[in-house]
C-alpha cells in the first residue's frame, strides 16, 4: 500500500509509521526518514521557509516517484507526506517511509525516493533570511544523489 499526501498541517512520525506497517505480518523493516527546516543555509540565517506546489500534479510526480521505488524493490508498503506553506526551523517539512520483508529494500527505496523528492518533485522553496527573502535552487549534491540510481 502507498500514501502520498501534500498538506499544510504537520504530521505525527509514529502514527505514520504504524499505519505503515498495520496488520501487516510481512513487514520485516521499516525505514524512514524526515527532514526537518534549518536555522542556517548557505551562511545565513533562516527565520522561515516557504513551499509553494500546483496541487495535484506535485501528487501525480510523488506517485510515480513512488511507483518507480516499487518497481526496484519488493517493498510492502510507501508512505509520503510533505508539507507546504510556511515553516519555522526545526519544523518538519517531509516524511519518507518504506516498509519491506528486509532492512536492504526498505532503505535503499527510502533512499531513491528523497533522492528523487529533492530534484524531481515541483516544490518551490522561499526562505526568508536576515539578508531578505531567497529562492532555494537544488544543491549539485542532491543532483549526484539523483545520478546514482541511474547507473543501477
Amino acid at each position: 500500500m502507498s500514501t502520498v499526501r501534500v498538506q499544510a498541517q504537520d504530521f505525527d512520525l509514529s502514527a505514520e509509521v504504524a499505519a505503515l506497517r498495520s496488520g501487516d505480518a510481512g513487514v520485516g523493516a521499516i525505514v524512514s526518514f524526515v527532514g526537518t527546516v534549518r536555522d542556517m543555509n548557505d551562511g545565513a540565517g533562516v527565520a522561515e521557509m516557504e513551499l509553494e506546489h500546483y496541487a495535484g500534479m506535485t501528487e501525480q510526480s510523488i506517485e510515480k516517484i513512488v511507483d518507480q521505488a516499487r518497481a526496484r524493490w519488493p517493498l510492502l508498503g510507501a508512505r509520503v507526506i510533505h508539507r507546504v506553506g510556511p515553516l519555522k526551523p526545526m519544523e518538519q517539512i517531509v516524511l519518507v517511509a518504506c516498509s519491506a520483508a528486509h532492512r536492504g529494500e526498505a532503505f535503499a527505496a527510502c533512499e531513491f525516493i528523497i533522492d528523487y523528492l529533492k530534484t524531481e518533485a515541483p516544490f518551490w522553496k522561499k526562505e526568508q533570511t536576515s539578508e531578505g527573502a531567497r529562492w532555494v535552487d537544488a544543491r549539485a549534491t542532491d543532483d549526484a544523489a539523483l545520478e546514482k540510481w541511474a547507473a543501477r
